[in-house]
């Protein structure tokens, strides 16, 4: 594992104003990620290249300004941090067919393939080549996604904050371990879709109860979001805040007494142990296929 030795921000930002980064995929994740590396001004637009195999693709990122290909060795080639962000299945076959010109005291790769474990990428490249494992999750495509890194056995040191520097740009970032990330995905990279529904289901109620639809779902959506904010700002624990809201003989405590009848802590407890359980499936099975 890599030191923790901690770089000051000025030589990271100046690093990342000098690094050239690839995508190897152009989907969603990627574009929300070249969209925020690029806003933030630590990327210029020119220094980014990305291939796809759907002309779609990367005629959307074509339109942000960075450079495109279909060729995937052309942006190992071209690039010092390649962001693997191609789905777990293809991974492999993808590492297999750039290997030869990737370069372990050059290249840096980022993965985002959920479930595809350090060490079965650390295989699948040249000997010594640095990797960091990253889990982010569907809102970075709003700059407001929650990550979790974790660095490979050959990072050096100041890859992790370099990485962590540019997955800022689309939320929050954090390090650990990479045996928290199956966890990681079953709270933050499956989240999302538990607040979906939600929001879905608070809207409903709205609508039962008289509310129009649109009015409901941005209701529902805006309460979702400001409880948010109120827990990451204030640093006060979910316990504590809901109590603040929990009036004696008032309308949430009776409503919350509802949720406790119907078991709605145990069931998003249970949502996020089987979500967890199935990445670590997930990624068992990958590691056999190798």
């Amino acid at each position: 594992m890599a030191s923790k030795q901690v770089i000051s921000d000025s030589n990271v930002k100046e690093r990342l104003s000098r690094t050239m980064v690839g995508f190897l995929g152009g989907g969603r994740m990627a574009q929300a990620m070249a969209k925020g590396f690029i806003s933030s001004g630590l990327v210029r637009a020119r220094n980014i290249i990305v291939s796809d195999k759907s002309e779609e693709m990367l005629d959307q990122l074509g339109n942000i300004g960075v450079r495109t290909t279909m060729d995937n060795r052309e942006v190992v080639n071209n690039s010092d941090l390649v962001v693997v962000a191609v789905k777990p299945h293809v991974v492999k076959p993808v590492l297999q067919e750039v290997k030869q010109v990737v370069s372990p005291d050059k290249q840096l790769f980022v993965s985002i393939a959920a479930g595809v474990t350090i060490k079965s990428m650390e295989q699948d490249l040249p000997e010594g080549t640095r990797v960091v494992r990253v889990m982010p999750n569907v809102p970075a495509l709003v700059q407001a996604g929650a990550s979790v890194l974790s660095p490979g056995t050959h990072a050096a040191i100041g890859d992790a904050q370099l990485v962590q520097e540019l997955l800022k740009t689309i939320g929050i970032c954090e390090q650990g371990p990479e045996s928290l990330l199956d966890a990681v995905t079953g709270v933050s990279g499956s989240g999302p879709a538990y607040a979906f529904a939600a929001i879905e289901s608070l809207a409903d109620g709205g609508v039962k109860m008289g509310l129009p639809r649109q009015l409901s779902i941005k209701l529902a959506a805006q309460t979702l979001l400001g409880a948010a904010k109120m827990v990451l700002d204030t640093g006060k624990h979910p316990g504590e805040l809901k109590d603040e809201v929990c009036s004696p003989g008032g309308t949430t405590i009776c409503a919350m007494h509802t949720l406790e009848k119907q078991g709605f802590r145990g069931t998003l407890i249970d949502a996020v142990e089987a979500a967890t359980l199935k990445a670590r499936e997930l990624g068992s099975l990958s590691a056999q296929k190798k």
